[in-house]
């Protein structure tokens, strides 16, 4: 099996243009939960107000994750192994634990969608009642393949689904406009989001891939390869399916892609859409989930923890842990979102010398508590149920908690340079 790197920087003649590593992002963007937030978009703001809010949230998230992937492109290291570098030995590990554990999350929440989604595509198609745990177990090892073989194999998916999954989901938009028309699109409807609300909401879909970006920004031949890649392929990934979705939901008043695919007479090829999409988003979880763990137990070979994290994750789906979407979503951001933030600071502003293997310490309390203050200032500005909505800053707590970890980081190592110059 080919060497990972999952513990060292990537050789650079082993790296990759930006436009093979663009497809990666793409494919994972491509995918159920996308959709069901896009049609929950449509459903809650006029169409020209979602739109705009799909765009402005996929720019930020596609800057955010170009800022993100540079740090990833310059070192070669991993998300979790920069975390080593940033929050200590003992305090990355603490980091990387909490990466692995929402990851896994994120696999369960992604496989469920493909369990719920294939049980009914198969029942619309073959009149056949699989049951949901069957489902979500084959599923899961099919999405932990690739996962275990590394990024080579996930690179080959992306490069060859991508073109496909574009035009079986295009095809089913030409396909409901000419049959229902798109005169629903300009429908008026409650407005249950606010513009602020909705770009947070569009960037907290695919915010954990841009913090986690130099898992697969480390296999770019250059620093512009990485900011090229990363930007265009969260800025089209996120907001593709997102736009689709707000669109197909709006024509036909369905917001179920399964559903919607059968509907407008694409059956077998909606459930390889539905296989495809799924399979190329949830492999990457399964794989950043690894390579965390693999900064955790640095004595155990990758592909056993890649294995058990996608047997957990897949345990997790069967439990049913994709019923609560939203509030996942939202706790995750509030503390994955900020740890971007340290490490970026730690980079930009400490330099690359501080990525250096004699900087290795047990654990950096500072980097650790602009982790807290992030979340905290996340925790209090965010909307609906779980934030306390206190006060704004950018109106988008996911950015917020990003923007305040990196300013805290940034002071604390300006101090520390300071101290050192008395």
């Amino acid at each position: 099996m080919n060497n990972d790197y999952e513990r060292q920087p990537v050789p650079i003649n082993e790296r990759k243009k930006w436009y093979s590593i663009s497809l990666v992002w793409i494919a994972v963007g491509i995918d159920l939960s996308a959709m069901l937030f896009g049609a929950e978009l449509g459903a809650g703001m006029n169409f020209q107000d979602a739109l705009i809010s799909v765009v402005i949230g996929s720019a930020i998230l596609g800057v955010l994750a170009a800022f993100c992937a540079y740090v990833g492109a310059v070192t070669g290291l991993s998300t979790s192994m920069i975390s080593k570098f940033t929050f200590g030995a003992n305090g990355a590990k603490f980091v990387s634990l909490f990466l692995a554990i929402s990851l896994l999350g994120w696999f369960g929440v992604q496989t469920g969608f493909f369990a719920e989604n294939a049980f009914a595509a198969i029942k619309g198609v073959a009149g056949w009642e699989i049951p949901l745990p069957l489902l979500a177990g084959i599923g899961g090892i099919l999405m932990m393949t690739t996962a275990v073989l590394g990024y080579r194999a996930i690179e080959k998916l992306s490069s060859w689904s991508v073109p496909l999954l574009l035009i079986l989901v295009v095809l089913s938009v030409v396909l409901a406009i000419r049959k229902y028309g798109a005169s629903e699109l300009s429908a008026p409807v409650e407005n249950v989001f606010s513009m602020g609300m909705a770009i947070s909401l569009v960037i907290s879909v695919f915010v954990v891939g841009a913090v986690i970006s130099p898992d697969v920004s480390r296999w770019a031949r250059t620093k512009k390869d990485a900011i090229l890649a990363s930007f265009f392929g969260f800025f089209f990934g996120n907001s593709f399916m997102i736009v689709i979705a707000m669109i197909l939901s709006r024509i036909m008043d369905e917001s179920d892609l399964t559903t919607i695919m059968i509907t407008v007479g694409l059956g077998i090829p909606g459930i390889l859409v539905l296989i495809l999409a799924q399979w190329t988003t949830n492999t990457n979880n399964a794989y950043s989930s690894g390579l965390s763990l693999a900064v955790i137990f640095s004595k155990t070979n990758k592909v056993v923890l890649t294995i058990i994290a996608g047997v957990i994750g897949t345990l997790l789906a069967v439990l049913g842990i994709y019923d609560y979407f939203i509030d996942f979503l939202t706790i995750m951001t509030m503390f994955i979102a900020p740890i971007g933030g340290v490490y970026t600071a730690s980079y930009y502003i400490g330099g690359q010398k501080l990525f250096k293997q004699e900087n290795h310490q047990a654990v950096k309390m500072l980097p650790l508590l602009a982790w807290a203050l992030g979340t905290f200032i996340s925790w209090l500005t965010m909307e609906g149920p779980i934030g306390l909505e206190l006060f704004t800053l950018t109106t988008i707590s996911s950015v917020d908690s990003f923007l305040i970890a990196f300013l805290f980081q940034a002071i604390f190592l300006i101090l520390m340079k300071q101290r050192r110059a008395i």
